[in-house]
Order: C-alpha cells, then structure tokens, then sequence
C-alpha cells in the first residue's frame, strides 16, 4: 500500500488508541503517537515522516486546516479493510461483514431421590428415575452450554448470513465416546464432548422473507421448549447417577422433543405479528422400531403471532410435522403431529399453555418417531399419543417464582401390542417449582424441586423427587 494509503489507514484505526492523548496538533505528532504505540514500524514511521517533511510543491493555497487534514485521510480509508465495534452485542465489524458472537455456561448440583426398584415400579419409557441409593450430580441443565458464532451481510440486495452454534457440556463422557449426547461417565480422566448443533447458511430480503439451509432446531414442538421454564433450569433429571450432556426438562412429559435436524426452510416476511415457516427435513428413521429406507423427506410448518392488546402481550402457535416411512422388508405407515399453544404476560406475570397430539410420532425422551410404532411387516399399527403442560412465572424486580404441570400420554397401537408391552408407559407426569434471582444482566442463580411420575397401562408405577440448585450465564 502506497504511504499516504497507510497514513489514512493507520489514522482511521488508531482512534481509539489515541483517545487520552492532547488534542491533534500535527500530522508528524500523530504519526510519533502512533509509533509510540507500536501501530507504525520503524520503518513505516521514518518514511511517513520524510514524505510529511518534503517541501511543499507549490505555495497556491493555503495549509488547510489540521482538521480538514484529518477529515480527508479518514474519509479515503478504503472501508472494505476497516475493522469497527459492532453496532450491538458482543462482535465487531470487518469491512462489509458483521460477526457477533454469543453463548451460555450453566450447572447445577442435582440431587435425585428416585424410586425403590420393586416388581410394580417397571414402566417402559417412564421417566420418574428408578433406583436403590439416592445420587448427586453436578451437571448441565436442560440446556448445555453453546457458544455461537454468526457472519451477517448484504450483497446484490441480499442479507445474507451464516451461523455456527456449538453446544459443550460440562458433563464427563468416556475417552473416544461417538457424539456429546452419549450416556455419562463420570471417572477420573473422562473428558467433557461437543455437540455442534447448528450449521445453516441464509438469505432474504425484508419484502421477501428468509431463506435456511443447513442443521438448525426444528419447526414442530419448537415453541414447546423454548417457552418451557424448565429451559433455564433442570426439571426431570434422567440419568443422574452417570449424567448425559442434558437433562429431561418437560421432555417426555408435556411434550415431543424438536430436536436439531438438516432441513431446507421457508420463513415469510412478519406482518403485523404474523408470521409463518415451512419446511422440507431430512427423514428420520426409529432408534427402537424396524429399519426404515426412506424416498421422501419429512414437511414441517409453524405460523406465530405476536401482539399487544392494551397492556396485556400475547404470543401464538401452532405447527405441525409429516413424514412417510419406508420399512425395509415391506410395509409403510405416516407419522404425524400437531400442536398449539399460547403465552400472555399481564404485569409482571407470564402464564404459557401447551398441547399436543400425534399418531406414530412417540411420546418418550428418545427422540422423534420413537415408541411410535411397535410391529413390523404391512399392515402397520400406529401408537397414538398426547401431552400438554401450564406454566406461571410471576417478577418482581429481581426475583422470580415459578411452577408448571404437565403430561404426556402413549396409547397402544393394537391388542397384540397390548400382550406384548404389558408395562408400556401409559402417563408421564411431573411438577416443577421454581425461583429465580437476577444476580446481574448476565447471570440467574436458580433453585428448583421437581416431582416426576410414571404410570404404566398395566398399573405399574413409580415416582421420585429432585432438587436443583444453580446458575446459567447469557452473553
């Protein structure tokens, strides 16, 4: 770059760098200061000095002013080479891109009274824990960790953007364990895992909505979770004694897991607080049914609203998922589900409610399409299920309380499923008491009691108790 080039550059980003020095009073002064502080090289600095002491060429006009000089150099910075504080959040601008960067570290001690393993505590799929000893756990919540990292700009009339989100758990696993969401090991020299969840490029424009390609959180059941108190905290434990990357939250008992998937989706323009999404996913195949060959994808659509009436705001939803499946050897079937909800905040109290049915989509924590489908071969008969949960969250200024209830419910899908799945879950239920402190913007300490129960269609049943005590960071 010529030296006048590097001048303006080095004036333009040493701004702030000279921000306690005097006033400006010569561009030789400035080009010491920034010697000073390592912005020039010996070099650098010896031939701007000697450019800046040539004489002048012709004495027409007037020295212009020491600002006018200043003006001009940054105005000729080529922008595409500047790096700037972003304009919000934590990020910085370079050239024509944006990059922000946020994240979230939580843990808890969690101590599980689950329990006696009798004859008649056997529920399949049950969520309450089942077990001879109390155990005790320091480990993440409902969510990891995550760390994100998104690139924001416009080109050809385009705002376009890629986003990274990586989801690390404090929680140990073994040495070599295939994926972050592996059961828990935890022994000495037992490393923690990384779940990268999101990798999705997107462009649109304002007047023609969004664009999506890559892995991100689903559409169906997404306002389930997200909207769940538990989020935040622990809710049911799942394994405590070996914990995995997560616990249960509500999942399993008021609704479907979303889960993060591959997917191609459509996002329209909001208008006036309506706005909807439409999708086409990677299908997915049963971790406990038949092998599956699937020809087609899976659809899934959302549509919200936000609004405001008088004092009283107000969000809506509803969504839905499809997908057939191919069972090698013979035979298909379609799983299916709907759900709608809806969370109104009056003062300084937000009461959210959710509902969901579904046909061959499962119920229980091991994810979607699970324990939807028991046989195999054509023919194939379909488990029905539903679940709901209603939740409360009352502020006042730094302290929040909170409780919810919620189930979730599994049918059998004929009398042969009944005589071979005698224990089959028939409800899950849980309650959830909550409070929460705001310590600072950034940090919530959090304490919670949760009573998980399972009842099996032949009467078995088992309950337990937990206790969660923690805290989670936003930035």
């Amino acid at each position: 770059m010529n030296m006048k080039k590097a001048l303006c550059a080095s004036v333009a980003l040493a701004t702030m760098a000279i921000a306690t020095t005097p006033a400006y009073a010569g561009t030789a002064e400035l080009l010491k200061r920034l010697h000073e502080k390592g912005i020039l090289s010996d070099e650098e600095y010896a031939e701007l000095l000697a450019e800046e002491n040539k004489p002048s060429p012709a004495p027409a006009a007037a020295a212009a002013p020491a600002g006018d000089t200043m003006t001009r150099a940054t105005e000729s910075v080529d922008s595409s080479r500047m790096v700037r504080m972003a304009a919000s959040g934590i990020g910085l601008e370079v050239g024509p891109a944006t990059i922000t960067f946020s994240g979230s570290v939580n843990g808890f001690y969690v101590h599980d009274n689950p329990a006696t393993p009798t004859a008649r505590t056997a529920v399949t799929g049950g969520i309450a824990s089942v077990g001879a000893n109390n155990s005790s756990a320091i480990r993440n919540g409902l969510l990891p960790g995550f760390l994100k990292v998104s690139v924001a700009t416009q080109q050809s009339g385009w705002d376009v953007g890629a986003t990274f989100g990586m989801y690390p758990g404090i929680n140990s696993t073994a040495w070599g364990a295939l994926g972050a969401n592996n059961g828990g090991q935890p022994t000495a020299l037992a490393t923690a895992g990384i779940d990268f969840r999101q990798t999705y490029m997107t462009f649109g424009r304002p007047n023609v909505g969004t664009f999506k390609i890559g892995r991100d959180i689903g559409l169906f059941g997404s306002e389930g979770i997200l909207n769940d108190i538990t989020l935040l905290s622990s809710g049911t434990p799942g394994n405590n004694v070996a914990p995995g990357n997560t616990t249960l939250g509500r999942i399993g008992v008021g609704y479907i897991y979303t889960d993060f998937q591959p997917q191609i989706t459509y996002t329209s323009p909001n208008l006036k607080g309506l706005q909807a999404s439409v999708g086409v996913f990677q299908p997915l195949s049963s971790l406990t049914g038949p092998a599956e060959s699937n020809s087609a994808p899976g659809f899934q659509g959302k549509v919200t609203y936000d609004g405001k009436f008088g004092d009283v705001a107000a969000r809506l939803w509803v969504s839905g998922i499809t997908q057939k499946h191919d069972i090698v050897g013979g035979g298909s079937y379609t799983g299916s589900g709907v759900d709608f909800g809806g969370k109104v905040t009056v003062g300084p109290v937000t009461a959210t409610g959710y509902y969901y049915t579904a046909s061959g989509l499962g119920t229980t924590v091991l994810g979607l399409f699970d324990t939807g489908l028991p046989q195999t071969g054509s023919g194939v008969a379909k488990r029905d299920s539903s679940g709901f949960y209603a939740q409360a969250l009352a502020t006042f200024g730094k302290v929040s309380v909170g409780g919810s209830y919620g189930e979730s419910h599994l049918d059998y899908a004929s009398n042969t499923d009944r005589l071979a799945n005698p224990n089959l879950l028939d409800v899950n239920s849980s309650y959830v008491g909550q409070v929460r402190y705001g310590l600072t913007s950034w940090v919530t300490l959090i304490g919670e009691y949760v009573h998980s129960k399972a009842v099996a269609h032949s009467g078995n049943k088992a309950e337990s108790d937990a206790l969660a005590v923690g805290g989670i960071l936003f930035f």
